[in-house]
């Protein structure tokens, strides 16, 4: 993943595409609705859950505008998704779920 973060990053800059990272908060937003609103649509809002499609280049979308995010924030991408399969993990381990609650 830092290999794609590093992409992304560079793609940014040679692309003169850097922005706030409010606004770049706000477009991943709307960037996983857009998968949401493929899921419901293709399924039938839950009726058809073997029709659900979601289109590749918006999971591609959305992945973009979060490694801009994690590299605005001066976040690793890769060491955020290591901390948060350890937490999921000590959660089920200690109460068989991986919710918070």
């Amino acid at each position: 993943m830092r290999d794609a973060q590093r992409r992304v990053e560079e793609f940014v800059r040679e692309n003169q595409l850097q922005g706030k990272t409010a606004f770049r908060i706000l477009d991943l937003a709307a960037e996983i609705g857009e998968i949401a609103g493929d899921a419901a649509k293709s399924a039938g809002y839950g009726v058809k859950e073997n029709e659900l499609e979601v289109k590749e280049d918006e999971i591609g979308d959305a992945l973009f505008s979060l490694l801009t995010v994690a590299s605005d924030l001066g976040i690793e991408a890769e060491e955020a998704l290591e901390k948060s399969l350890a937490k999921y993990k000590s959660r089920i381990e200690e109460k068989g779920d991986p919710g918070s609650k």
